[in-house]
């Protein structure tokens, strides 16, 4: 597995460091990529903490790893690799980390341990790290799940960041008719899974919300916060998309049902009427942060991000998740 370019400074620092031991120039040439490999990591796994671990125990593979760098290839890539590897394990000896069947007929599968990706987190350079944002959105993500794990690897490699099948077949130990093979599979998944959307994820992608999509967010705090069923309905789509993780039930629904749904459930009744809320976004998309007020409680607790897909000015799916405990969102705890 080697790259084009010659030694460079990195590659050059970092074999001198290897040779020293110092840990704390080690970290100091590793960690800025640390969060272009938890990315990375995000995309193989879909889980905010597996991401977060394996990002972890990339760099404890580095370290042990350290003099076995020639500089053949990139500090960069390297890392990537060990990052690599280092889900595929995680993914060989887990058994529920793979989409499960939906409990209605026809309805596909769902991925129960998805996480939500807080854009705080993303590295700041898009245009280096490859992060665009088709490529970070859930709908992405879920379909990269519907992928054997090496296939997985191998599609990421190859569309995402764009390497050549030569260093993918390095990185990998596999060769590279194996990779081009993958490669053709995976994308058959990809198209089945993404109907009708883009398959050329290197090319650029929109990184900034519309301003259609912020008037949506903001009306659907606005209905939480008075309340307003009618005006809730109002703003999803009749073929809605929904989902509240880590719970199962992936569903398909009219915008009335839905909303009848939740109220059955408890929300918008007494106990569960004092909304507020913010906007925020996670993974590249529009997204809600609620917050309740339960009775007898003087502060609105964060209680769920919903995530949502917007497409001509409605709600076409709206992915909601647990935001209790979960300090690494970012979001305030209560208001």
């Amino acid at each position: 597995m080697t790259d084009a370019s010659p030694l460079g400074a990195d590659e050059a620092t970092f074999i001198a460091m290897a040779r020293s031991g110092d840990t704390a120039r080690f970290a100091l040439l590793t960690e800025r990529h640390r969060r272009e490999l938890q990315v990375h990591c995000y995309r193989m796994l879909a889980n905010y903490e597996d991401a977060q671990d394996l990002t972890q125990e990339t760099f404890l593979r580095a370290w042990n790893k350290r003099e076995s760098f020639r500089g053949n290839a990139s500090l960069r890539t390297w890392l990537y690799r060990i990052a690599t590897n280092a889900c595929l394990d995680f993914l060989d000896k887990r058994n529920d980390r793979t989409p499960v069947p939906i409990e209605l007929p026809g309805s596909g599968s769902e991925v129960l341990y998805l996480q939500p990706y807080p854009d705080r987190m993303l590295p700041e350079d898009p245009q280096e790290s490859v992060v665009a944002r088709e490529t970070i959105e859930l709908a992405f993500i879920v379909a990269v799940q519907h992928l054997p794990p090496r296939q997985r690897a191998v599609f990421i490699l190859r569309d995402v960041l764009g390497w050549p099948a030569p260093k993918v077949a390095g990185a990998l130990e596999l060769t590279v008719a194996s990779v081009t093979s993958a490669l053709q599979r995976a994308r058959v998944t990809m198209r089945e899974q993404l109907p009708g959307r883009r398959l050329d994820w290197r090319g650029p992608a929109t990184h900034e919300l519309s301003k259609d999509e912020r008037g949506v967010v903001k009306s659907y705090i606005d209905a939480h916060e008075r309340n307003d069923l009618d005006g809730l309905i109002s703003l999803l789509r009749e073929d809605l998309r929904f989902a509240m993780l880590p719970e199962s039930g992936t569903s398909t629904t009219t915008a009335k049902d839905a909303v009848d749904g939740w109220v059955s459930g408890g929300l918008f009744q007494h106990g569960h009427d004092d909304w507020r809320g913010i906007a925020t976004t996670v993974n590249r998309m529009p997204a809600a942060a609620l917050y309740l007020r339960t009775p007898g409680d003087p502060e609105h607790r964060l209680f769920a991000v919903a995530a949502l897909r917007i497409v001509d000015g409605k709600i076409a799916e709206l992915t909601g998740f647990d935001a209790t405990g979960k300090p690494w969102l970012g979001l305030p705890p209560a208001l």
